[in-house]
């Protein structure tokens, strides 16, 4: 380290006393020149850092690709007309809705055709039109009983509630014929083959409900009968 600064100092010194002189002479003189000599030392030194710098920078060996030129084509082109459409036929009138029956049911058979059988329900109970039916349901005609040719009707007891809806359904009597049920001459016999279809179709039926003073009640112990009946052909 002390050789390093001997030799800094050995250098530096003839200029330290060059300065010197030059200064006590002149001291303006002395700065400018002093200034000079530095800037004209920075500058070599800029020029051979930035030739170091050049020196480094590798030669840049990539490939530029030429650019693609799509050649121009001619579409053919097979449909040189479009035919319009036809104009849409006259869309037919809405059709009507059916009106529903709400007239009672007492005494009177509601039909449907059904495969290979024809079913009625009726028979309804009323005391002087306190309640009004609105929605009348036809019940599935049981498998079996279409089989078997077997023919009946049953007896469904229920509420309906001041919404008019019914709940509480049960069917209290079933009977079955080999016969139909309007046929003066048929015999009937207890059975449950139509109780379970008729006691879902009843919980559907909807009715206006009973009113009582300006309000809605419900109204319990309303009979209902569905027959069943198919079809002679």
């Amino acid at each position: 380290m002390n050789q390093v600064l001997s030799a800094i100092n050995t250098f530096t010194k003839p200029i330290h006393m060059l300065y010197v002189k030059a200064f006590n002479l002149n001291r303006y003189a002395a700065g400018i020149g002093f200034s000079t000599i530095i800037t004209i030392s920075l500058f070599f030194v800029m020029v051979i850092l930035i030739s170091l710098g050049d020196s480094g920078i590798k030669e840049d060996k990539s490939v530029k690709l030429a650019d693609v030129v799509m050649p121009e084509r001619q579409i053919d082109t097979f449909m040189t007309e479009v035919e319009k459409p036809d104009k849409p036929d006259q869309q037919p009138e809405d059709i009507a809705q059916p009106e529903l029956d709400l007239a009672p049911l007492t005494g009177i058979d509601v039909s449907m055709a059904k495969p290979k059988a024809d079913f009625k329900a009726g028979g309804s109970f009323f005391r002087d039109g306190e309640y009004i039916p609105l929605f009348k349901v036809i019940p599935i005609y049981p498998r079996r009983a279409q089989e078997r040719g077997t023919m009946g009707y049953a007896l469904v007891e229920f509420t309906i509630t001041d919404s008019g809806s019914v709940e509480d359904a049960k069917t209290i009597e079933g009977y079955c014929s080999s016969k139909r049920p309007d046929d003066p001459e048929v015999e009937f016999r207890p059975c449950s083959m139509f109780n379970s279809a008729s006691a879902r179709a009843a919980i559907k039926l909807k009715y206006k409900p009973k009113i009582v003073d300006g309000k809605a009640v419900p109204v319990e112990g309303v009979l209902h009968r569905f027959t069943y009946i198919l079809d002679d052909s």
